[in-house]
């Protein structure tokens, strides 16, 4: 297709603002777009820079509480898009809620938004008078009803949004993310990484990376270690992440071989992932599970909750487990996992093939471009 002027709107990067999976989502689906496309990618941060191709310009909002920052951010967006709409930006495309103002003010211009989760998935369902979340939740009702197409990472979600927002099946396409296994394969020597956590080199390692929330399930884990150690005494934990359930699951923790790092660097991640023995995703809610994919690059085998985009995605026994998300079965498949070796290597290599053949940005990008020229076409008389 012809290149075109698009405009990216996501409230965190890789290299600016990082809260969770948005972020490498949204910033590596840009850089492959740039390849081909002008791409302008509005976001958090100190000052506007240019990377791998896309024009990053960055925003600076002041206040604190999530709804009343993003109105400010998406004011400061606002602003700006008009620094560079000269000649006019030819599609916006906005990723999850964040910058409802903006969608609403260009309305009347070409627009796509992608959910990434939804305000129900990651509090695990209505919460009564609970003010934020209405707001929010009210929020993405009324972007999914103003943009034009609407894009999810799986039909698990598509059912959601249909189910939540009333939003009608042709309006949505469902494109999966996609990752690049060259970031997140480094060559370390596990056991001196396993010795910096006070850990011996030769106990299995079981790490679960992401949010400390409800949505991604770590309290199941933590439940499922007693378990564990009832079979195998030798398996360590660690979780890396932060989030609302950190304190108490710390308090939880005392007495068990478990460490909290709270929130690691980008490299003290790669560590963690390419020395840990096993990868837990325990989550109770996944649109799509971007730690599957990080995980699958690392060659490492994957133990997850059998819900959304991880049970689409996982084949059974193959390159992952996939069980109820419940302390017994995570634990029972912790353990058969690390009583196999040969198994648990195999996960590995079946789970980087399918990243390389199934999840490149390459092809991402392509099912995105279909998209774009679905919505560019003009509307029939």
């Amino acid at each position: 297709m012809e290149s075109l002027k698009i405009a990216f709107f996501a409230w965190e990067s890789v290299y600016t603002e990082k809260v969770g999976g948005l972020a490498p989502a949204a910033t590596y689906l840009a850089e492959e777009l740039a390849k081909t496309h002008e791409v302008h990618y509005f976001t958090r941060g100190k000052e506007d820079f240019t990377r791998n191709g896309v024009h990053f310009h960055c925003l600076s909002p002041e206040q604190t509480e999530i709804l009343s920052l993003c109105n400010e951010m998406s004011e400061e967006a606002i602003g700006r898009f008009h620094e560079f709409d000269d000649p006019p930006f030819d599609l916006l495309h906005f990723h999850d809620w964040h910058f409802y103002l903006a969608l609403r003010q260009f309305q009347d211009r070409v627009t796509v938004l992608t959910f990434h989760s939804t305000e129900y998935g990651r509090n695990g369902g209505y919460y009564g008078e609970w003010k934020e979340f209405i707001e929010i939740s009210g929020i993405e009702r009324s972007m999914a009803a103003l943009a034009r197409e609407i894009i999810t990472v799986s039909k698990v979600m598509k059912v959601e949004l249909m189910w939540l927002y009333d939003v009608p099946d042709w309006k949505i396409s469902i494109i999966p993310n996609g990752t690049d296994p060259s970031l997140y394969m480094l060559d370390v020597a596990p056991g001196l990484i396993k010795k910096r956590y006070g850990i011996h080199k030769l106990a299995p390692l079981v790490l679960f990376v992401g949010r400390i929330g409800w949505q991604k399930g770590p309290d199941i884990l933590l439940d499922a270690i007693p378990h564990v150690l009832a079979r195998r005494e030798d398996v360590r934990f660690i979780f890396a992440g932060k989030g609302d359930m950190l304190a108490a699951l710390q308090e939880r923790s005392r007495g068990l071989p478990v460490q909290f790092t709270g929130y690691v660097s980008d490299i003290e991640h790669l560590e963690l992932l390419n020395a840990a023995d096993l990868i837990c995703i325990p989550s109770r809610n996944e649109p799509f599970g971007l730690v599957l994919t990080e995980a699958w690059s690392a060659g490492k085998g994957v133990v997850a909750s059998d819900v959304g985009g991880l049970s689409m995605n996982i084949e059974n026994l193959v390159d992952g487990i996939k069980v109820p998300p419940a302390p017994e079965p995570i634990a029972w498949a912790i353990c058969y996992s690390l009583n196999n070796p040969d198994f648990l290597t195999s996960m590995g290599i079946a789970g980087r093939q399918k990243v390389l053949d199934q999840f490149n940005w390459k092809k991402v990008a392509e099912k995105l471009n279909h998209v774009y020229v679905k919505v560019l076409k003009p509307p029939l008389c």
